[in-house]
């Protein structure tokens, strides 16, 4: 399924996909962590080869490599450097709880996505504005991350409510404001708060833009030609001057 959600908790609104815990308001981030299905660890390995066939055979280690593997299911994730960071799914929920606890934030939603691969949490912020016609566009902290070096450690606010790797992809890929660790550097999760203290302003020149375009009109013409350049046009115009017979 597109979605590739392994499990995942949420509260208020179930996810399009129908999958996932619903979690009351407030929970601790203990019921989070195994209502999410996090509760377990990034643990690594050597990467081991053998050399020879049959029963006549050695077993050699490569220095170069090392292989993720999950703590409870003991399921491979990636092969990586051993120059890799990782980043556990604890840590993942542990960044917000000073920020659910002192700054006003709360949780929204949380999981596992590729069979471990891929992890998330989202709090809603508080922030909020309202567009022509009474649409609510809610703002949310995103902190994601990858144990397979598709995605960096992100860290960024976003209007998307992430429920699955679909809205995950739409969310990341939305660079304005985003504070991204790479897997060679040690993730500081003090250091990114303070680099989104600057990043904060991201929600309030979107809530600028989205007021700005809710209030533009739009005729036929306008919706038209959006239409042809995001599908195509079905009906192009016939060329002006006969086709030449090959």
């Amino acid at each position: 399924m597109a979605h590739l959600v392994e499990s995942m908790a949420f509260v208020r609104e179930t996810p399009w996909h129908g999958l996932g815990n619903r979690l009351p308001d407030k929970q601790p981030l203990e019921v989070w962590l195994e209502a999410a299905g996090m509760d377990w660890e990034i643990k690594t390995t050597d990467v081991l080869f053998r050399i020879g066939t049959g029963n006549n055979f050695n077993v050699h280690s490569n220095p170069d490599a090392k292989v993720l593997y999950r703590s409870d299911t003991l399921a491979p994730l990636s092969v990586v450097s051993p120059r890799y960071k990782v980043v556990q799914p604890k840590e993942i929920l542990e960044f917000y709880r000073d920020l659910v606890s002192l700054g006003g934030f709360e949780l929204e939603t949380a999981g596992v996505l590729k069979e471990g691969k891929k992890l998330w949490a989202l709090a809603k912020t508080g922030e909020e504005t309202v567009l022509k016609g009474g649409d609510r566009v809610k703002g949310y902290l995103l902190l994601a991350t990858s144990c397979d070096g598709t995605l960096a450690t992100t860290a960024q606010f976003t209007s998307v409510r992430v429920v699955c790797n679909n809205t995950l992809q739409i969310a990341t890929n939305d660079r304005a404001g985003a504070i991204k660790v790479p897997h060679s550097t040690k993730f500081d999760p003090l250091v990114v708060k303070q680099a989104l203290g600057v990043g904060a302003s991201a929600w309030d020149a979107f809530a600028e833009k989205a007021q700005a375009l809710s209030g533009r009109k739009v005729n036929r013409m306008d919706v038209t030609k959006y239409i042809i350049d995001v599908l195509g046009d079905r009906m192009p115009p016939l060329p002006s001057s006969p086709m030449k017979r090959l």
